[in-house]
């Protein structure tokens, strides 16, 4: 994500501490809270912005955090709750994906890199250049490929990288404006894609190489984030201007619901164990909406956090009681940054 509102971050050298407070009270006493605040993990040194997570499965467990303001790479390990390394030297980090089997570690940077580092030793693997920005990544198991969306106007496309032999492949699907959040299909050939310049989301078919546009609906701009609901056939999106949940037939392209939501969003995430839909925003609290079917949700919760944590993943583990939000949070004067974890609650 490329855009930074400076208002909430402002707000938070003033808000951030009541906030946390409250959310802590608010998670820990809440009987029908959908998240509940069970852990902080302290970041010392670590200032400015956070933009993306990933997430190592294979028990312990990490968590990859990309601390854009602090130019690293933030690990965590998922069972102790406690920092396990970081990665410095890298300029802006934006994107990070985790390939498991192979272990690396996949790292794009707003200066023009992407970086593939060892996710044993954590030692640089190789770097490849773009030359342009490069943002969001993905990997698909399937193909052992990394998806990477970079570039802006004629120079935006989505690429490959082939994470057995860390080569960047010729082949790349052409967006026309820079790609913010996509996803990719599993059980289908479908790439959806935020063009967050044009008010679009583009559906690149991998199969045919063509892109077809849905329009968003008038007066809605700023789409970042991105979620998919693959067997409902749903995608949602965030907007910023107005703060609207968005949600699209896949079949059909068409938009079935639109709700009021949080501001300043960065990350979205469907948790389709609980069939619910997780907002966090940088106005201060985590929208939790409910999926009553494909086309009705209803508001579920808000879930007071702090002024400017939008940065956040959601790791669906499939055992009862155990999947988590992960929510990073940003350092302000007197209190240094965090990663607070909530456990999702049925």
């Amino acid at each position: 994500m490329r855009r930074i509102y400076g208002s909430y971050l402002a707000m938070a050298v003033i808000l951030s501490l009541a906030a946390g407070v409250g959310a802590q009270k608010s998670s820990a006493v809440g009987e029908n809270t959908p998240l509940i605040l069970t852990t902080q993990v302290p970041l010392p040194g670590v200032h400015g912005r956070f933009d993306h997570f990933a997430f190592d499965p294979v028990e312990p467990g990490r968590i990859f955090i990309s601390a854009l303001g602090n130019n690293s790479l933030e690990v965590i390990n998922l069972v102790e709750g406690t920092e396990v390394h970081r990665i410095t030297g890298i300029p802006e980090p934006q994107g990070v994906t985790y390939a498991p089997g192979l272990n690396k570690i996949f790292v794009a940077s707003r200066k023009g890199k992407l970086y593939i580092y060892d996710g044993a030793t954590y030692n640089l693997i190789t770097s490849i250049s773009y030359n342009v920005d490069v943002d969001n990544l993905r990997y698909d198991a399937a193909s052992k490929r990394v998806y990477a969306g970079y570039g802006d106007e004629d120079k935006a496309a989505i690429g490959m990288i082939d994470a057995t032999t860390n080569k960047r492949l010729d082949e790349e699907y052409k967006t026309g404006a820079h790609p913010e959040s996509f996803q990719l299909e599993t059980s289908g050939s479908k790439i959806y894609v935020n063009l967050e310049d044009l008010k679009q989301v583009g559906v690149i078919d991998r199969t045919t190489k063509k892109m077809s546009i849905w329009p968003l609906p008038d007066q809605f701009e700023e789409n970042f984030p991105m979620a998919l609901d693959e067997p409902d056939h749903r995608l949602f999106i965030v907007t910023r201007t107005p703060p609207r949940l968005v949600v699209f037939d896949t079949n059909s392209g068409k938009v079935v619901a639109t709700l009021p939501c949080v501001a300043d969003v960065d990350d979205l995430y469907y948790d389709s164990n609980h069939k619910r839909v997780y907002i966090p925003g940088g106005q201060g609290f985590i929208d939790a909406f409910q999926q009553k079917d494909p086309d009705h949700f209803e508001h579920l919760a808000k879930v007071p956090t702090v002024i400017g944590a939008r940065t956040a993943g959601y790791a669906k583990t499939g055992k009862k009681g155990s999947d988590r939000l992960y929510l990073a949070v940003p350092a302000t004067p007197g209190k240094e940054a965090a990663v607070w974890w909530y456990t999702v609650q049925n």
